[in-house]
Protein backbone atom coordinates (compact mmCIF):
# COMPACT_ATOMS: atom_id res chain seq x y z
CA UNK A 1 0.00 0.00 0.00
CA UNK A 2 1.49 3.39 -0.78
CA UNK A 3 1.85 5.70 2.04
CA UNK A 4 0.30 9.32 1.84
CA UNK A 5 1.60 11.75 2.97
CA UNK A 6 -0.65 15.24 4.18
CA UNK A 7 -1.74 17.13 7.48
CA UNK A 8 -3.54 15.58 10.13
CA UNK A 9 -6.32 17.03 12.06
CA UNK A 10 -8.99 17.10 14.47
CA UNK A 11 -12.26 16.61 12.71
CA UNK A 12 -16.15 16.86 14.06
CA UNK A 13 -18.92 15.54 11.85
CA UNK A 14 -22.42 16.22 13.98
CA UNK A 15 -25.55 14.16 12.26
CA UNK A 16 -29.04 14.58 13.02
CA UNK A 17 -31.79 12.24 13.40
CA UNK A 18 -36.05 12.53 14.64
CA UNK A 19 -36.51 8.77 16.61
CA UNK A 20 -39.78 6.99 16.08
CA UNK A 21 -40.34 9.28 19.34
CA UNK A 22 -40.24 12.08 17.63
CA UNK A 23 -37.24 13.48 19.93
CA UNK A 24 -34.56 15.30 17.68
CA UNK A 25 -31.32 13.50 18.48
CA UNK A 26 -27.76 14.85 18.05
CA UNK A 27 -24.59 12.74 17.83
CA UNK A 28 -20.81 13.54 17.27
CA UNK A 29 -18.34 11.74 16.70
CA UNK A 30 -14.31 13.44 16.85
CA UNK A 31 -12.14 11.60 13.72
CA UNK A 32 -8.58 11.98 13.24
CA UNK A 33 -8.04 12.61 9.76
CA UNK A 34 -5.23 13.17 6.91
CA UNK A 35 -5.91 14.83 4.37
CA UNK A 36 -3.93 14.56 1.13
CA UNK A 37 -4.76 14.95 -3.05
CA UNK A 38 -5.19 12.31 -5.03
CA UNK A 39 -4.60 13.86 -8.98
CA UNK A 40 -7.07 16.75 -8.58
CA UNK A 41 -9.03 15.75 -6.27
CA UNK A 42 -8.83 16.31 -2.33
CA UNK A 43 -9.15 13.27 -0.13
CA UNK A 44 -10.05 12.23 3.28
CA UNK A 45 -8.71 9.54 5.43
CA UNK A 46 -9.57 8.63 8.81
CA UNK A 47 -6.58 7.54 11.11
CA UNK A 48 -8.58 7.02 14.48
CA UNK A 49 -12.02 7.39 16.24
CA UNK A 50 -11.67 9.66 19.42
CA UNK A 51 -15.29 10.33 20.20
CA UNK A 52 -14.71 8.27 23.11
CA UNK A 53 -11.98 9.86 24.94
CA UNK A 54 -12.24 12.68 27.46
CA UNK A 55 -12.84 16.10 26.00
CA UNK A 56 -9.21 17.37 27.80
CA UNK A 57 -7.71 14.26 26.34
CA UNK A 58 -9.35 15.48 22.60
CA UNK A 59 -8.37 18.94 23.28
CA UNK A 60 -4.87 18.33 23.91
CA UNK A 61 -4.32 16.01 20.74
CA UNK A 62 -6.05 18.92 18.49
CA UNK A 63 -3.68 21.08 19.86
CA UNK A 64 -0.41 19.42 19.48
CA UNK A 65 -1.82 18.27 15.94
CA UNK A 66 -2.01 22.15 15.44
CA UNK A 67 1.88 22.73 16.00
CA UNK A 68 1.38 23.68 19.58
CA UNK A 69 3.69 22.84 22.25
CA UNK A 70 2.62 21.14 25.32
CA UNK A 71 4.07 20.79 28.83
CA UNK A 72 2.76 19.97 31.88
CA UNK A 73 0.49 21.96 33.67
CA UNK A 74 2.71 22.75 36.25
CA UNK A 75 5.66 23.72 34.17
CA UNK A 76 3.20 26.20 31.94
CA UNK A 77 4.05 29.01 33.63
CA UNK A 78 6.50 30.05 36.73
CA UNK A 79 5.52 32.29 39.47
CA UNK A 80 8.30 34.20 40.21
CA UNK A 81 7.26 36.51 43.17
CA UNK A 82 3.96 36.95 45.16
CA UNK A 83 3.37 40.10 47.34
CA UNK A 84 0.06 40.75 49.72
CA UNK A 85 -1.96 43.10 48.27
CA UNK A 86 -5.35 44.14 49.07
CA UNK A 87 -5.41 45.34 52.50
CA UNK A 88 -2.56 47.95 51.66
CA UNK A 89 -4.79 48.57 48.29
CA UNK A 90 -8.34 49.13 49.79
CA UNK A 91 -6.43 51.08 52.44
CA UNK A 92 -4.96 53.34 49.89
CA UNK A 93 -8.22 53.58 47.73
CA UNK A 94 -9.83 55.06 50.83
CA UNK A 95 -7.20 57.32 51.59
CA UNK A 96 -7.59 58.41 47.96
CA UNK A 97 -10.92 58.78 48.20
CA UNK A 98 -10.74 61.27 51.25
CA UNK A 99 -8.04 63.03 49.34
CA UNK A 100 -5.44 62.49 51.80
CA UNK A 101 -2.58 62.35 50.02
CA UNK A 102 -3.61 66.46 48.84
CA UNK A 103 -4.12 67.04 52.69
CA UNK A 104 -0.73 65.90 53.14
CA UNK A 105 0.86 68.07 51.36
CA UNK A 106 1.97 68.88 47.83
CA UNK A 107 3.94 65.55 45.91
CA UNK A 108 7.00 64.38 46.16
CA UNK A 109 9.12 62.00 47.85
CA UNK A 110 8.57 63.36 51.34
CA UNK A 111 4.63 62.69 50.72
CA UNK A 112 5.07 59.78 49.64
CA UNK A 113 7.13 58.69 52.58
CA UNK A 114 4.38 60.46 55.42
CA UNK A 115 1.43 58.43 53.08
CA UNK A 116 2.99 55.25 53.75
CA UNK A 117 3.25 56.14 57.28
CA UNK A 118 0.01 56.76 57.54
CA UNK A 119 -1.27 53.67 55.69
CA UNK A 120 1.11 51.02 57.28
CA UNK A 121 -0.19 52.02 60.85
CA UNK A 122 -3.99 51.46 59.41
CA UNK A 123 -2.73 47.86 58.56
CA UNK A 124 0.39 46.59 60.44
CA UNK A 125 1.44 49.11 63.29
CA UNK A 126 4.89 48.93 64.78
CA UNK A 127 7.94 50.44 64.80
CA UNK A 128 9.22 52.84 62.12
CA UNK A 129 12.27 50.78 61.86
CA UNK A 130 10.14 47.61 61.88
CA UNK A 131 7.67 49.04 59.00
CA UNK A 132 10.34 49.75 57.04
CA UNK A 133 10.97 46.42 56.32
CA UNK A 134 7.60 45.80 56.28
CA UNK A 135 7.17 48.17 53.25
CA UNK A 136 9.85 45.48 50.82
CA UNK A 137 6.75 42.79 51.73
CA UNK A 138 3.51 44.26 50.13
CA UNK A 139 2.65 46.20 47.11
CA UNK A 140 3.11 49.98 48.98
CA UNK A 141 6.71 49.89 49.41
CA UNK A 142 7.28 49.14 45.75
CA UNK A 143 4.24 51.10 44.33
CA UNK A 144 4.63 54.32 46.34
CA UNK A 145 8.44 53.88 45.90
CA UNK A 146 9.58 54.00 49.05
CA UNK A 147 10.51 50.20 49.52
CA UNK A 148 14.63 51.58 49.36
CA UNK A 149 14.56 54.31 52.34
CA UNK A 150 15.98 54.38 54.91
CA UNK A 151 16.01 54.84 58.46
CA UNK A 152 17.07 58.92 58.32
CA UNK A 153 14.58 58.97 55.39
CA UNK A 154 11.60 58.13 57.66
CA UNK A 155 12.52 60.89 60.06
CA UNK A 156 13.00 63.49 57.41
CA UNK A 157 9.37 62.64 56.62
CA UNK A 158 7.88 62.78 60.22
CA UNK A 159 9.55 65.76 60.32
CA UNK A 160 8.07 67.36 57.15
CA UNK A 161 4.69 66.28 58.12
CA UNK A 162 5.21 68.29 61.81
CA UNK A 163 5.57 71.11 60.11
CA UNK A 164 2.32 70.79 58.18
CA UNK A 165 0.67 70.06 61.33
CA UNK A 166 -1.49 73.05 61.11
CA UNK A 167 -2.66 73.09 57.77
CA UNK A 168 -3.29 69.97 57.74
CA UNK A 169 -5.92 70.07 60.82
CA UNK A 170 -6.92 73.58 59.61
CA UNK A 171 -8.29 71.84 56.30
CA UNK A 172 -9.43 68.92 58.09
CA UNK A 173 -11.64 71.56 60.45
CA UNK A 174 -12.81 73.34 57.34
CA UNK A 175 -14.03 70.14 56.60
CA UNK A 176 -16.24 68.72 59.36
CA UNK A 177 -16.41 71.80 62.06
CA UNK A 178 -16.84 74.77 59.92
CA UNK A 179 -20.90 75.88 59.67
CA UNK A 180 -21.37 74.69 56.71
CA UNK A 181 -20.23 71.41 58.09
CA UNK A 182 -21.31 71.21 61.66
CA UNK A 183 -24.58 73.31 61.70
CA UNK A 184 -24.99 72.78 65.54
CA UNK A 185 -20.90 74.34 65.81
CA UNK A 186 -20.20 71.24 68.43
CA UNK A 187 -17.07 70.01 68.82
CA UNK A 188 -15.66 67.24 71.08
CA UNK A 189 -12.12 67.48 73.13
CA UNK A 190 -11.36 64.96 75.82
CA UNK A 191 -7.50 63.99 77.49
CA UNK A 192 -5.29 60.72 77.16
CA UNK A 193 -2.34 59.59 77.89
CA UNK A 194 0.62 57.10 76.89
CA UNK A 195 3.81 56.55 78.46
CA UNK A 196 7.47 56.16 77.19
CA UNK A 197 10.25 54.40 77.02
CA UNK A 198 13.51 56.07 77.64
CA UNK A 199 14.24 59.47 79.69
CA UNK A 200 15.51 62.12 77.41
CA UNK A 201 12.48 63.74 75.58
CA UNK A 202 11.35 67.19 76.40
CA UNK A 203 7.99 66.09 76.79
CA UNK A 204 8.17 63.17 79.46
CA UNK A 205 6.95 63.67 82.87
CA UNK A 206 5.35 61.75 85.86
CA UNK A 207 0.98 62.21 85.87
CA UNK A 208 -1.84 60.67 86.55
CA UNK A 209 -1.70 57.98 83.94
CA UNK A 210 -4.61 56.61 82.28
CA UNK A 211 -2.70 53.26 80.98
CA UNK A 212 -2.40 52.34 84.68
CA UNK A 213 1.51 52.37 83.86
CA UNK A 214 2.50 53.45 87.53
CA UNK A 215 5.90 54.61 88.13
CA UNK A 216 6.04 55.20 84.24
CA UNK A 217 7.41 58.65 82.24
CA UNK A 218 4.52 59.85 80.10
CA UNK A 219 2.97 62.34 77.19
CA UNK A 220 -0.68 63.38 77.28
CA UNK A 221 -2.69 63.74 74.40
CA UNK A 222 -5.81 65.94 73.71
CA UNK A 223 -7.86 64.83 70.55
CA UNK A 224 -10.64 67.08 68.43
CA UNK A 225 -13.24 65.60 67.20
CA UNK A 226 -16.57 66.30 65.44
CA UNK A 227 -19.70 65.74 67.31
CA UNK A 228 -19.69 62.20 65.35
CA UNK A 229 -16.45 61.48 66.53
CA UNK A 230 -14.50 61.98 63.59
CA UNK A 231 -10.50 63.38 64.24
CA UNK A 232 -9.91 66.69 63.19
CA UNK A 233 -6.90 67.88 65.72
CA UNK A 234 -4.99 66.56 68.02
CA UNK A 235 -1.98 68.32 70.56
CA UNK A 236 0.62 66.43 72.40
CA UNK A 237 1.18 68.01 75.96
CA UNK A 238 4.07 67.31 78.67
CA UNK A 239 2.85 63.94 80.88
CA UNK A 240 1.78 66.06 84.07
CA UNK A 241 -0.45 68.69 82.12
CA UNK A 242 -4.08 69.15 83.60
CA UNK A 243 -7.20 68.53 82.10
CA UNK A 244 -8.08 72.08 82.46
CA UNK A 245 -4.58 73.70 80.81
CA UNK A 246 -4.98 70.97 77.67
CA UNK A 247 -8.57 72.40 77.19
CA UNK A 248 -7.35 76.18 76.75
CA UNK A 249 -5.44 75.24 74.34
CA UNK A 250 -7.42 73.91 72.28
CA UNK A 251 -10.07 76.22 72.58
CA UNK A 252 -7.28 78.68 71.60
CA UNK A 253 -6.64 76.83 68.49
CA UNK A 254 -9.86 76.10 67.39
CA UNK A 255 -10.81 80.11 67.76
CA UNK A 256 -7.48 81.53 66.33
CA UNK A 257 -6.14 79.02 64.30
CA UNK A 258 -9.40 77.34 62.68
CA UNK A 259 -10.69 80.84 62.87
CA UNK A 260 -14.06 79.15 64.39
CA UNK A 261 -16.05 81.51 66.44
CA UNK A 262 -19.66 80.57 68.28
CA UNK A 263 -18.81 77.06 68.92
CA UNK A 264 -19.57 74.74 71.80
CA UNK A 265 -17.24 72.52 73.19
CA UNK A 266 -18.18 69.11 75.00
CA UNK A 267 -15.49 68.29 77.52
CA UNK A 268 -15.56 65.84 80.54
CA UNK A 269 -15.56 67.25 83.83
CA UNK A 270 -12.57 68.33 86.08
CA UNK A 271 -12.18 69.86 82.07
CA UNK A 272 -14.05 72.91 81.67
CA UNK A 273 -14.06 74.29 85.41
CA UNK A 274 -15.39 77.37 86.44
CA UNK A 275 -12.13 79.51 86.11
CA UNK A 276 -11.54 78.01 82.66
CA UNK A 277 -15.20 79.58 81.90
CA UNK A 278 -14.95 82.55 83.13
CA UNK A 279 -11.43 83.21 81.01
CA UNK A 280 -13.43 81.26 78.27
CA UNK A 281 -14.95 84.11 76.59
CA UNK A 282 -11.93 87.16 77.40
CA UNK A 283 -9.73 88.27 75.32
CA UNK A 284 -6.17 88.99 77.10
CA UNK A 285 -6.84 92.75 77.88
CA UNK A 286 -10.10 90.94 80.11
CA UNK A 287 -12.68 92.42 77.63
CA UNK A 288 -15.38 90.09 76.34
CA UNK A 289 -14.76 88.48 73.21
CA UNK A 290 -17.24 88.81 70.20
CA UNK A 291 -17.56 85.56 69.15
CA UNK A 292 -18.33 83.73 72.34
CA UNK A 293 -18.17 80.28 72.98
CA UNK A 294 -20.78 77.81 74.80
CA UNK A 295 -19.76 74.79 76.64
CA UNK A 296 -21.52 71.43 77.91
CA UNK A 297 -19.64 69.56 80.65
CA UNK A 298 -21.16 67.57 83.87
CA UNK A 299 -20.42 68.86 87.55
CA UNK A 300 -18.07 66.51 90.11
CA UNK A 301 -19.52 65.09 93.10
CA UNK A 302 -18.88 67.97 95.95
CA UNK A 303 -21.10 69.97 93.78
CA UNK A 304 -23.69 67.63 93.00
CA UNK A 305 -23.47 67.03 97.20
CA UNK A 306 -24.21 70.41 97.49
CA UNK A 307 -27.30 70.56 95.19
CA UNK A 308 -28.59 67.50 97.21
CA UNK A 309 -28.10 68.84 100.25
CA UNK A 310 -31.30 70.36 103.32
CA UNK A 311 -33.95 69.50 100.20
CA UNK A 312 -31.95 70.76 97.43
CA UNK A 313 -33.33 71.36 93.54
CA UNK A 314 -31.83 68.21 92.82
CA UNK A 315 -32.95 65.99 95.50
CA UNK A 316 -36.58 67.27 94.81
CA UNK A 317 -36.00 67.19 91.09
CA UNK A 318 -35.66 63.67 90.59
CA UNK A 319 -38.04 61.18 91.96
CA UNK A 320 -39.68 57.85 91.00
CA UNK A 321 -39.67 56.83 87.46
CA UNK A 322 -38.40 60.35 86.25
CA UNK A 323 -34.75 60.53 85.12
CA UNK A 324 -34.49 63.97 83.73
CA UNK A 325 -35.05 67.12 84.89
CA UNK A 326 -33.90 71.13 84.58
CA UNK A 327 -33.09 72.53 87.45
CA UNK A 328 -31.26 75.76 88.69
CA UNK A 329 -29.27 76.82 91.20
CA UNK A 330 -27.53 80.42 92.77
CA UNK A 331 -24.52 78.75 92.52
CA UNK A 332 -24.53 78.80 88.68
CA UNK A 333 -26.16 81.96 87.39
CA UNK A 334 -26.95 81.93 84.14
CA UNK A 335 -26.65 78.47 83.36
CA UNK A 336 -29.14 75.58 82.73
CA UNK A 337 -28.33 71.92 84.67
CA UNK A 338 -29.63 69.29 83.41
CA UNK A 339 -29.69 66.53 86.38
CA UNK A 340 -30.22 62.55 85.22
CA UNK A 341 -30.60 59.70 86.82
CA UNK A 342 -29.33 56.16 85.21
CA UNK A 343 -30.83 53.58 87.65
CA UNK A 344 -29.03 50.32 85.44
CA UNK A 345 -25.43 52.90 86.24
CA UNK A 346 -26.78 52.61 90.08
CA UNK A 347 -27.54 49.48 90.75
CA UNK A 348 -24.10 48.72 88.88
CA UNK A 349 -22.09 51.20 91.31
CA UNK A 350 -23.80 49.78 94.45
CA UNK A 351 -22.85 45.93 93.46
CA UNK A 352 -19.12 47.44 92.84
CA UNK A 353 -18.78 49.19 96.41
CA UNK A 354 -20.24 46.03 98.25
CA UNK A 355 -17.70 44.09 96.16
CA UNK A 356 -14.68 46.46 96.64
CA UNK A 357 -15.44 46.74 100.58
CA UNK A 358 -16.06 43.07 100.76
CA UNK A 359 -12.74 42.35 99.44
CA UNK A 360 -11.27 45.23 101.76
CA UNK A 361 -12.58 43.39 104.64
CA UNK A 362 -11.53 40.16 103.31
CA UNK A 363 -7.71 41.49 103.36
CA UNK A 364 -8.36 43.01 107.11
CA UNK A 365 -9.50 39.95 108.61
CA UNK A 366 -6.18 37.77 108.66
CA UNK A 367 -4.64 40.86 110.32
CA UNK A 368 -7.59 41.11 113.03
CA UNK A 369 -7.24 37.10 113.16
CA UNK A 370 -3.33 37.32 113.55
CA UNK A 371 -3.62 40.29 116.38
CA UNK A 372 -6.49 38.13 118.69
CA UNK A 373 -3.85 35.10 118.05
CA UNK A 374 -0.90 37.45 119.60
CA UNK A 375 0.91 36.48 116.26
CA UNK A 376 1.25 39.96 115.48
CA UNK A 377 1.34 42.63 118.80
CA UNK A 378 1.85 46.44 118.90
CA UNK A 379 -0.12 48.67 117.54
CA UNK A 380 2.29 50.37 115.41
CA UNK A 381 2.88 46.84 113.96
CA UNK A 382 -0.57 46.04 113.36
CA UNK A 383 -0.79 49.64 111.81
CA UNK A 384 1.69 49.10 108.95
CA UNK A 385 0.04 46.00 108.39
CA UNK A 386 -3.20 47.46 107.63
CA UNK A 387 -1.78 50.39 105.73
CA UNK A 388 -0.33 47.82 103.10
CA UNK A 389 -3.83 46.85 102.74
CA UNK A 390 -6.81 48.64 103.10
CA UNK A 391 -5.78 51.71 100.52
CA UNK A 392 -5.92 48.56 97.74
CA UNK A 393 -9.75 48.93 96.42
CA UNK A 394 -9.74 53.12 97.55
CA UNK A 395 -12.20 51.38 100.61
CA UNK A 396 -10.46 53.13 103.26
CA UNK A 397 -12.61 55.93 103.47
CA UNK A 398 -15.46 53.97 104.45
CA UNK A 399 -14.13 51.95 107.47
CA UNK A 400 -13.32 52.75 111.15
CA UNK A 401 -10.30 51.13 112.26
CA UNK A 402 -9.51 50.70 115.91
CA UNK A 403 -5.65 49.41 116.82
CA UNK A 404 -4.30 48.39 120.41
CA UNK A 405 -1.72 46.73 121.06
CA UNK A 406 -3.24 43.89 121.08
CA UNK A 407 -6.54 43.82 118.55
CA UNK A 408 -7.37 44.78 115.85
CA UNK A 409 -11.77 46.03 114.94
CA UNK A 410 -12.57 47.32 111.51
CA UNK A 411 -16.49 48.60 110.98
CA UNK A 412 -17.76 50.38 108.09
CA UNK A 413 -19.09 53.73 108.25
CA UNK A 414 -22.41 52.93 106.85
CA UNK A 415 -23.76 56.34 107.06
CA UNK A 416 -20.89 57.74 105.11
CA UNK A 417 -21.50 54.75 102.64
CA UNK A 418 -25.01 55.59 102.03
CA UNK A 419 -24.26 59.20 101.97
CA UNK A 420 -22.33 57.98 98.64
CA UNK A 421 -25.07 55.95 97.55
CA UNK A 422 -27.34 58.56 97.73
CA UNK A 423 -25.26 59.88 94.29
CA UNK A 424 -25.53 56.17 92.52
CA UNK A 425 -26.53 57.08 88.80
CA UNK A 426 -26.59 60.82 89.13
CA UNK A 427 -24.88 63.25 87.16
CA UNK A 428 -25.60 66.96 86.74
CA UNK A 429 -24.94 69.01 83.20
CA UNK A 430 -24.12 72.54 82.89
CA UNK A 431 -24.31 74.72 79.89
CA UNK A 432 -25.58 78.24 79.26
CA UNK A 433 -26.99 77.19 75.49
CA UNK A 434 -30.33 78.22 75.47
CA UNK A 435 -32.94 75.88 75.32
CA UNK A 436 -34.71 77.43 72.01
CA UNK A 437 -31.38 76.11 70.96
CA UNK A 438 -30.51 72.86 72.85
CA UNK A 439 -33.28 71.49 74.50
CA UNK A 440 -32.50 69.09 77.74
CA UNK A 441 -32.88 65.65 76.11
CA UNK A 442 -30.02 66.97 73.82
CA UNK A 443 -28.26 68.54 76.14
CA UNK A 444 -27.89 64.94 77.59
CA UNK A 445 -26.72 63.29 73.98
CA UNK A 446 -24.25 66.00 73.30
CA UNK A 447 -22.43 65.09 76.28
CA UNK A 448 -22.64 61.63 75.82
CA UNK A 449 -21.05 61.83 72.66
CA UNK A 450 -17.97 61.98 74.57
CA UNK A 451 -17.71 58.40 74.12
CA UNK A 452 -16.62 58.86 70.29
CA UNK A 453 -14.02 60.28 71.34
CA UNK A 454 -12.94 57.43 74.13
CA UNK A 455 -13.75 54.72 71.42
CA UNK A 456 -11.18 56.90 68.80
CA UNK A 457 -8.64 56.42 71.91
CA UNK A 458 -9.12 52.57 72.18
CA UNK A 459 -8.39 52.57 68.67
CA UNK A 460 -5.90 54.77 68.66
CA UNK A 461 -3.74 52.69 71.67
CA UNK A 462 -4.93 49.29 71.21
CA UNK A 463 -7.27 47.59 68.96
CA UNK A 464 -6.29 49.51 66.24
CA UNK A 465 -3.60 51.75 66.04
CA UNK A 466 -0.98 50.72 68.63
CA UNK A 467 0.00 53.71 69.44
CA UNK A 468 1.97 53.06 73.14
CA UNK A 469 4.39 53.11 74.11
CA UNK A 470 6.47 56.00 72.96
CA UNK A 471 10.27 55.33 71.98
CA UNK A 472 11.38 58.55 70.47
CA UNK A 473 13.21 61.53 72.03
CA UNK A 474 12.65 64.20 70.55
CA UNK A 475 10.07 66.35 70.96
CA UNK A 476 9.11 66.81 67.37
CA UNK A 477 9.25 63.02 66.26
CA UNK A 478 6.77 62.78 69.37
CA UNK A 479 4.28 65.01 67.87
CA UNK A 480 4.76 63.50 64.40
CA UNK A 481 4.16 60.12 65.57
CA UNK A 482 1.12 61.14 67.58
CA UNK A 483 -0.32 62.75 64.36
CA UNK A 484 0.19 60.41 61.89
CA UNK A 485 -1.69 57.95 64.34
CA UNK A 486 -4.31 60.42 64.17
CA UNK A 487 -4.26 60.93 60.57
CA UNK A 488 -4.48 56.87 60.91
CA UNK A 489 -7.30 56.96 63.10
CA UNK A 490 -9.01 59.50 60.67
CA UNK A 491 -8.51 56.69 57.75
CA UNK A 492 -10.13 53.71 60.30
CA UNK A 493 -12.93 55.80 61.17
CA UNK A 494 -14.24 55.55 57.77
CA UNK A 495 -13.06 52.71 57.03
CA UNK A 496 -15.05 50.90 59.98
CA UNK A 497 -18.59 52.78 58.60
CA UNK A 498 -17.93 51.70 55.48
CA UNK A 499 -16.99 48.05 56.00
CA UNK A 500 -19.78 47.41 58.88
CA UNK A 501 -21.66 45.18 56.48
CA UNK A 502 -18.93 42.76 56.49
CA UNK A 503 -17.88 43.18 59.90
CA UNK A 504 -19.79 43.10 63.70
CA UNK A 505 -19.88 46.68 63.39
CA UNK A 506 -23.49 47.82 64.25
CA UNK A 507 -24.19 49.54 60.90
CA UNK A 508 -27.40 51.25 62.17
CA UNK A 509 -27.40 51.54 65.98
CA UNK A 510 -31.23 52.46 67.38
CA UNK A 511 -31.87 56.13 68.41
CA UNK A 512 -32.41 56.01 71.74
CA UNK A 513 -35.81 57.43 72.98
CA UNK A 514 -34.43 57.88 76.34
CA UNK A 515 -31.23 59.81 76.07
CA UNK A 516 -30.03 58.98 79.98
CA UNK A 517 -30.76 55.24 79.42
CA UNK A 518 -27.88 52.67 78.45
CA UNK A 519 -27.05 52.55 74.73
CA UNK A 520 -27.80 49.49 72.88
CA UNK A 521 -27.39 47.15 69.76
CA UNK A 522 -29.63 47.02 66.71
CA UNK A 523 -31.60 43.99 66.29
CA UNK A 524 -29.52 43.11 63.05
CA UNK A 525 -25.94 43.86 65.10
CA UNK A 526 -26.99 41.08 67.47
CA UNK A 527 -27.80 38.66 64.78
CA UNK A 528 -24.83 39.30 63.17
CA UNK A 529 -23.28 38.45 66.72
CA UNK A 530 -25.63 35.04 66.99
CA UNK A 531 -25.43 33.80 63.08
CA UNK A 532 -21.59 34.73 63.15
CA UNK A 533 -22.25 34.77 58.83
CA UNK A 534 -24.13 36.68 56.70
CA UNK A 535 -26.99 35.22 54.33
CA UNK A 536 -24.16 34.16 51.75
CA UNK A 537 -22.40 32.24 54.41
CA UNK A 538 -19.03 34.12 54.34
CA UNK A 539 -18.48 34.99 57.70
CA UNK A 540 -18.90 38.21 59.48
CA UNK A 541 -14.92 39.29 60.66
CA UNK A 542 -13.60 42.00 63.02
CA UNK A 543 -12.14 44.84 61.71
CA UNK A 544 -8.68 43.70 62.14
CA UNK A 545 -10.06 40.35 60.92
CA UNK A 546 -10.86 42.21 57.66
CA UNK A 547 -7.82 44.03 57.31
CA UNK A 548 -5.61 40.13 57.21
CA UNK A 549 -8.27 38.42 54.58
CA UNK A 550 -7.69 41.80 52.10
CA UNK A 551 -4.09 40.93 52.50
CA UNK A 552 -4.60 37.34 50.71
CA UNK A 553 -5.37 39.03 47.72
CA UNK A 554 -2.16 38.87 45.88
CA UNK A 555 -0.27 40.56 43.41
CA UNK A 556 1.67 37.96 41.39
CA UNK A 557 4.36 38.35 39.00
CA UNK A 558 3.73 35.44 36.26
CA UNK A 559 6.47 34.38 33.48
CA UNK A 560 5.20 32.02 30.85
CA UNK A 561 6.97 29.00 29.69
CA UNK A 562 9.43 29.97 26.64
CA UNK A 563 9.34 33.82 27.40
CA UNK A 564 11.75 35.88 29.77
CA UNK A 565 9.25 38.85 30.03
CA UNK A 566 6.87 38.80 33.39
CA UNK A 567 3.47 39.96 33.94
CA UNK A 568 1.60 41.20 37.15
CA UNK A 569 -1.30 39.45 37.83
CA UNK A 570 -3.70 39.29 40.70
CA UNK A 571 -5.10 36.61 42.20
CA UNK A 572 -8.45 35.52 42.00
CA UNK A 573 -10.56 37.72 44.49
CA UNK A 574 -13.08 36.05 46.80
CA UNK A 575 -16.43 37.55 47.44
CA UNK A 576 -15.91 39.45 49.99
CA UNK A 577 -12.77 40.78 49.20
CA UNK A 578 -14.86 42.34 46.32
CA UNK A 579 -17.40 43.38 48.41
CA UNK A 580 -14.86 45.30 50.34
CA UNK A 581 -13.75 47.23 47.58
CA UNK A 582 -17.33 48.21 46.52
CA UNK A 583 -18.14 49.42 49.30
CA UNK A 584 -15.54 52.02 49.57
CA UNK A 585 -16.49 52.74 46.19
CA UNK A 586 -13.93 51.57 44.27
CA UNK A 587 -12.30 48.78 42.17
CA UNK A 588 -9.61 46.51 43.03
CA UNK A 589 -6.37 47.91 41.27
CA UNK A 590 -3.45 45.94 40.07
CA UNK A 591 -0.92 49.02 40.91
CA UNK A 592 -1.65 51.36 44.05
CA UNK A 593 -0.42 54.61 41.65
Amino acid sequence: MTARSGAMHVARNRRTYVAKSGEQRVYESVLVRRTYRDGGKVRHETLANLSALPAGAVAAIEATLKGERLVPAGQAVTITGSLPHGHVAAVHAMAAKLGLPALLGPAGWQRDLALALVISRVVKPGSKLSTLTWWGDTTLGADLGVAGATADDIYAAMDWLEDRQDAIEAELARRHLSPAANPARMALFDLSSSWLEGSHCPLAARGYSRDGKKGKLQIEYGLLTDRAGRPVAVRVFPGNTGDPAAFTQIVDVVRDKFGLGKMVMVGDRGMITSARIAALNQAGDGTARPDPYGWITALRAPAIKKLMADDGPLQLSLSGEQDLAEITSGDFPGERLVACRNPALAADRARKREDLLQATEKLLAPIAARAAAGRLAGAAAIGVEVGKVISKYKTGKHFAVTITDDSLTVERRQDQIDAEAALDGFYVLRTPIPASQLDGPAVVTAYKNLKYVERDFRHIKSDDLDLRPVFHRLEERVRAHVLICMLACYLTWHLRRAWAPLTFTDQDPPAPGNPVAPARRSAAAQAKASAQRDPAGRPYRSFRGLLEHLATLTRNQVRFTGTHASTDMLTEPTSGQRQAFDLIGAPIPLTLK
